[in-house]
């Protein structure tokens, strides 16, 4: 399974990168995130129990969270629960509109006669709406903060 979800932010591209880092600041400014818990916690390396909603299904998994200030990547390992061995790769390139954010998605199913049932529920119904959900309120979040006038 691959899945991509991206958008254009109009903020520093610091900004975004140090916000998508913040997995803290999560549960504040992604409603559909339910809490997010450290197992582990360090500047570059943390080991995550991320839970979220979708259409009121309440879904949980445990992360690795690389954060890579060279490349400007986030990089996720999905250490439990269904999503077993996903990949998630964050990365941050500048476009002539803004910010082009990509959240990509790679998992190799375990049984691959489910692989096609699993793509369309995982894939489609949870990631790709989580990931899109995501994105659209980090943005709100990043251009609001960026446009913010002070006086």
């Amino acid at each position: 399974m691959h899945k991509t979800n991206s958008i254009i932010m109009c903020a520093p591209r610091m900004t975004i990168f140090e916000t998508a880092a913040n997995l803290e600041l999560w549960p504040r400014i992604l409603p559909h995130y339910r809490y997010i818990r450290y197992l582990e916690h360090g500047p570059i390396r943390n080991v995550v129990v991320m839970a979220a909603i979708r259409s009121g299904i309440p879904i949980s998994w445990t992360s690795e969270q690389i954060i890579d200030r060279e490349r400007l990547e986030i990089r996720f390992h999905h250490l439990k629960a269904f999503t077993k061995g996903m990949c998630v790769v964050w990365t941050f390139q500048d476009a002539p509109a803004g910010v082009l954010v990509e959240i990509k998605h790679d998992l190799a199913f375990r049984v691959n006669l489910l692989a096609p049932i699993a793509d369309k529920i995982i894939g489609d119904f949870f990631i790709h709406n989580i990931a899109s959900k995501t994105l659209r309120c980090m943005k709100s979040y990043v251009e609001a903060r960026a446009n913010k006038v002070t006086a």
